[in-house]
């Protein structure tokens, strides 16, 4: 294994310049299912090869549950044994681990609340609640997808904007974008180097529904006039902790796309342009994450099994 065990715990790094560079210049949707899929990938490898450094640092710490043949010379010649550094990723893996269990049943708690709130509403998709505080936000799971809004939104906004704003948080719903939030959510969790990417997609997650609704209504600027006098008057919602989708990223900047020209919808950039380089620097790192990660568990459990009698 040596030190390629270690690299899927840095490689993240690849991926930090096309997380800023794929939400300027990629469609939304493109660049959602672009940076959640690296993330994902990287987190994954990262926690395996995270693992496997603890099993090899501490092979031979008393009480290790793994089989005498460890001891072997042999297998102590094989494997790249570090004491300290095995010991170090003993709590890192614990917090990980720790860290993306409360991070789940939160999310968990949070949506079964929600959902409690709501139990004694007409069971449309659309959730009108009584609140002289402004806020919408797009409900999933349950017995149906739900959008959540109050009258004190609603009265702030004239026809055409209320269409908007309904079809921007329908947009999350149908798009799934909940799962996006939370798989990049868990990713940043498990390697911390994965938050400009977490950060990225609640943007481009954003963007996406905003491209959606401007489709439905057929009216860019509708759209960034409903999200400008939303942000104006909104103070967040109660059910913030909801995987991000009550995030509502950097307003400014959604609205000054909006009132541009659409952006192109094209799967993969070209290789001869910023972006393109990024993402394919990226999916170089992604790629060598996957492959360490995958011959570092190979060669532990042939050695494993080697080692281990009969």
């Amino acid at each position: 294994m040596g030190l390629f065990v270690f690299l899927p715990l840095v490689l993240p790094l690849t991926a930090w310049p096309m997380a800023r560079l794929a939400e300027q210049h990629l469609h939304p949707r493109t660049a959602t299912r672009l940076l959640t899929g690296v993330a994902a990938v990287m987190a994954l490898c990262s926690t395996v090869c995270l693992a496997l450094v603890m099993v090899v640092g501490t092979a031979q710490l008393p009480g290790n549950p793994l089989p005498d043949g460890w001891s072997d010379p042999q297998v102590r010649a094989a494997v790249p044994y570090d004491e300290v550094v095995g010991k170090a990723a003993i709590p890192a893996l614990c917090a990980v681990v720790v860290a993306s269990a409360r991070a789940l049943w939160r999310h968990g708690r949070v949506r079964r609340r929600a959902h409690r709130a709501l139990a004694g509403l007409p069971g449309t998709s659309v959730a009108v609640l009584p609140d002289d505080v402004p806020y919408a936000y797009a409900l999933p799971g349950g017995r149906r997808d739900r959008v959540v809004v109050t009258t004190a939104l609603l009265d702030r906004l004239d026809p055409a904007e209320r269409r908007a704003l309904f079809a921007h948080e329908r947009a999350h719903l149908s798009a799934r974008h909940h799962r996006f939030l939370l798989a990049v959510r868990l990713a940043a969790l498990a390697n911390p180097f994965l938050r400009p990417l977490r950060t990225a997609v609640s943007f481009t997650a954003e963007r996406w529904a905003d491209e959606e609704a401007a489709r439905a209504v057929g009216s860019r600027r509708t759209v960034a006039t409903a999200i400008g006098k939303a942000a104006l008057v909104s103070r967040g919602t109660p059910v913030a902790t909801l995987a991000g989708l009550a995030a509502p990223g950097p307003v400014p900047r959604r609205v000054a796309a909006l009132l541009g020209p659409a952006p192109a919808a094209r799967t993969w950039p070209s290789v001869f342009t910023s972006v393109g380089l990024a993402a394919w620097a990226a999916a170089f790192g992604t790629a060598v994450s996957a492959m360490s990660s995958a011959n570092s568990a190979v060669t532990m459990f042939l050695i494993l099994r080697a080692a281990t009698p009969l």
